[in-house]
């Protein structure tokens, strides 16, 4: 799905997009990218993506 980001990137795109509260799409397009490659995604990222409201 994105294979020319590295994982550490991908990583940040989602936490920035988490803490931005960009559109809630691409918040879950980054993280079926990450669940799709079986990366740890912090707690505090992933609740945060949880509890905010779109």
């Amino acid at each position: 799905m994105l294979p020319l980001l590295s994982d550490e990137l991908l990583l940040d795109a989602y936490r920035h997009a988490v803490r931005m509260k960009l559109d809630r799409e691409f918040v879950q397009m980054l993280m079926a990218e990450i669940r799709r490659r079986r990366l740890h995604l912090p707690e505090e990222s992933a609740s945060a993506a949880v509890a905010s409201p779109a």
